[in-house]
């Protein structure tokens, strides 16, 4: 097998092979499972690297299983699976690292790691799914690797959360896989192609594509968190702090935006979606999402609920900007993608060192936090920042290309009222919890009993390093949006071969 045939399924197995072996495992391997964990996601990152490469310079790399007559299994690389692809390695990385950290110490972390390894290996199968079979195959492996995750502390809080998430979930698969087979039946083989396959077939009913393309965004929608479909979200929080990192800026929530964008470009194409007028009923639940994910963010007490509400908001920009018809709202939709998950990851890394260290869950027992651990708290500032859209954090270039986009297609009259109100809304509540970290002072004990910190300054490298790094990267993106191989440079790629084709 050639290396354009055998690379999607190379960086398939570079997970699912750790995995496998990990849950093996007894719980006392611990330097085995932390070599098996990173030598995995190092070696996706250099197959990706190479992928990155091939992909630019147009080589076709495709792995294909026929299990059926018209019924095949495909793994195939393009620009927009490369962009999700790159971003699922390299928070995977950083995010093991983190893991490792995290839950030292504690029990089941064969079992844990074991499910982690899973859910990036559903996230890279969905990325690099070539139709809509696989897509829908690999969407549903993501559901089941993740619910373990979510209720591993194994409390009657984790365990009921852990089933608000299946239910949906599992709801949404219904859903997408009625519409997939629907669809199937109409139009025969759906491959994803750049501008899409729907558009030429002359002959299929506008409005039972219509019907289908409802169906499809319910069923993507669950997972991508929209209105009113987000409920799970603020329930999963009960995760470890390294699951909801996963959940937020790396798997669940990422692989339903992205699945959208697939949709709307690689099958519908997006000007026979906006022919259809189904772009507009994309664009008003992303727009609603939007504004509910920031105003319920403004009551949240509990720092991981607050972040919560605050994705919902947040990955709804990569659904506005894909219902918005335009290359530079394609462009802006396609780098959040990236930058809300460099972003998000950081906060959440961030909210996890606080409750770890100080006992600390709630934006009310911040008092000072910044004063005890200044990394940690520099590194949530570098996120928070970046969600308002303040330059030179990668946010801002999200926005700025979104709102570009709709003065570009005449949609200003409503998209930019939503932009501004949702950063002034992540304004409010971002900031003060900034103000009290900063600048008010720390408290005579933290909460939560937490005996062996006090005198300790921040916390050990393995939990501290990993917020920095993509606080890091966070600003780098911003600052360098316009070096070779960037996020931003990337999606002008997409946009230039979807509108192209």
């Amino acid at each position: 097998m050639s290396l354009s045939a055998s690379l999607p399924l190379l960086i398939l197995l570079s997970s699912l092979v750790p995995g496998l072996v990990i849950f093996l495992l007894h719980e006392e391997s611990r330097r085995l499972r932390t070599v098996l964990n990173l030598l995995g996601a190092t070696v996706k990152m250099i197959l990706v690297g190479v992928m990155i490469w091939g992909v630019f310079h147009e080589q076709v790399y495709e792995t294909r299983w026929t299990l059926a007559p018209g019924l095949d299994l495909v793994l195939h690389a393009d620009a927009l699976s490369v962009l999700f692809v790159s971003l699922s390695t390299l928070l995977w990385l950083v995010t093991t690292v983190y893991a490792i950290g995290y839950l030292e110490g504690s029990p089941h972390r064969s079992r844990f790691f074991g499910f982690f390894s899973l859910c990036v290996t559903a996230t890279v199968g969905l990325a690099l799914a070539g139709n809509l079979f696989t897509f829908v195959v690999f969407y549903e492996f993501l559901t089941l690797a993740t619910y373990p995750l979510v209720a591993h502390k194994g409390t009657p809080e984790a365990i009921r959360g852990a089933r608000v998430y299946l239910a949906y979930t599992l709801a949404g698969g219904m859903a997408l896989l009625i519409g997939a087979v629907w669809l199937r039946t109409l139009a025969g083989p759906l491959e994803f192609v750049q501008g899409g396959i729907l558009g030429g077939m002359e002959h299929l009913d506008p409005w039972a594509l219509r019907w289908i393309f409802l169906l499809l965004i319910v069923g993507l929608g669950v997972k991508a968190a929209l209105v009113p479909l987000h409920g799970w979200l603020p329930q999963a929080m009960v995760a470890p702090a390294p699951v909801s990192a996963l959940l937020h800026a790396v798997a669940v929530v990422k692989a339903g935006a992205f699945g959208i964008v697939r949709v709307v470009y690689d099958v519908y194409g997006v000007e026979f979606a906006a022919s259809l007028g189904v772009l507009a009923l994309l664009g008003a639940a992303a727009a609603v999402t939007i504004i509910y994910g920031s105003v319920k963010a403004l009551s949240q007490d509990h720092l991981k609920k607050r972040l919560a509400y605050s994705t919902v908001s947040q990955v709804s920009y990569i659904a506005l900007g894909t219902a918005v018809l335009g290359p530079l709202a394609t462009i802006g939709g396609m780098v959040h993608l990236v930058h809300q998950g460099v972003m998000k990851i950081t906060l959440f890394f961030a909210a996890g060192n606080y409750a770890e260290a100080l006992g600390v869950h709630r934006v009310s027992e911040m008092d000072g936090v910044g004063r005890r651990m200044p990394g940690t708290t520099l590194a949530f500032t570098v996120g928070a920042l970046g969600m308002i859209g303040i330059p030179p954090v990668a946010g801002f270039v999200s926005k700025w290309y979104l709102g570009l986009g709709a003065v570009e297609s005449g949609a200003a009259i409503w998209v930019l009222p939503v932009l501004v109100g949702s950063s002034l809304l992540n304004a409010a509540y971002f900031l003060p919890i900034l103000y009290r970290a900063w600048f008010k002072q720390p408290p005579a004990a933290w909460p939560g009993g937490h005996e062996q910190a006090v005198g300790r300054w921040e916390i050990k490298g393995a939990l501290l390093w990993p917020p920095l790094v993509t606080a890091g990267l966070a600003i780098a993106a911003g600052l360098f949006a316009a070096a070779p191989y960037s996020p931003l440079e990337w999606a002008r790629l997409i946009a230039e071969r979807e509108y192209s084709s």
